[in-house]
């Protein structure tokens, strides 16, 4: 994992991220700064880990609406909203959606430190999980086709002499390949190369 944790605000009120900027950055946190969800967006590619403070209603892109876009984008960083315009349904539907907290102005600093700090552990937990999942996809990748293919047969399980009559060779040949998998994906047993596969989605229907 690369990059220090830095606090995305998007506001379009420009006191508010400014001072919102100031209360984060004289408790030690980095921040960075945009008026719409639009400048988010273009700056994404580089974001690195963190979170975001995010309004509900800004003028271009809406809250509702971004969170819709990172979402799409395969985006990790934890949403907070922080919105003037707070009800219930509309926290529920920014829960049911994946933020990390709801919290309306003004926020006390206790409530808004405690939610930043969750959200930023949750994001550590996520970019853990992701890097594990992106070795294993490199494992997978280093397989040759015929590998693969036993492997992908193998973690459904079937036997070595079904495999053997499936591709139309010897049990033996099966048994090299999948040794040679299992050695490639440094897994000892069955049941390590099925976690693998159904991490990755190899066992879907």
């Amino acid at each position: 994992m690369t990059g220090v944790p830095v606090i995305h605000i998007v506001d379009d009120d420009a006191s508010f991220r400014g001072s919102m900027s100031r209360l984060l950055r004289a408790s030690g946190y980095q921040t960075e700064l945009y008026e719409s969800g639009d400048a988010l967006l273009q700056k994404l590619p580089i974001v690195e880990s963190g979170c975001i403070l995010l309004d509900l209603r800004m003028s271009g892109l809406q809250g509702f609406e971004l969170q819709e876009r990172l979402a799409k984008s395969g985006n990790i960083l934890p949403i907070i909203f922080l919105t003037g315009h707070g009800d219930i349904e509309a926290g529920v539907r920014a829960m049911k959606a994946g933020a990390e907290d709801f919290l309306t102005k003004p926020v006390s600093r206790e409530a808004l430190f405690e939610c930043v700090e969750r959200a930023l552990a949750r994001n550590v937990q996520q970019r853990q999980q992701q890097d594990r999942m992106n070795a294993m996809r490199r494992l997978v990748a280093n397989l040759t086709p015929r590998e693969a293919e036993v492997f992908a047969l193998v973690v459904r399980g079937k036997l070595n002499k079904q495999i053997a009559h499936e591709l139309g060779t010897t049990v033996r040949t099966i048994k090299a390949h999948r040794q040679a998998a299992m050695e490639k994906l440094h897994v000892a047993s069955f049941a390590e190369a099925v976690s693998i596969a159904e991490r990755l989605g190899m066992l879907a229907p």
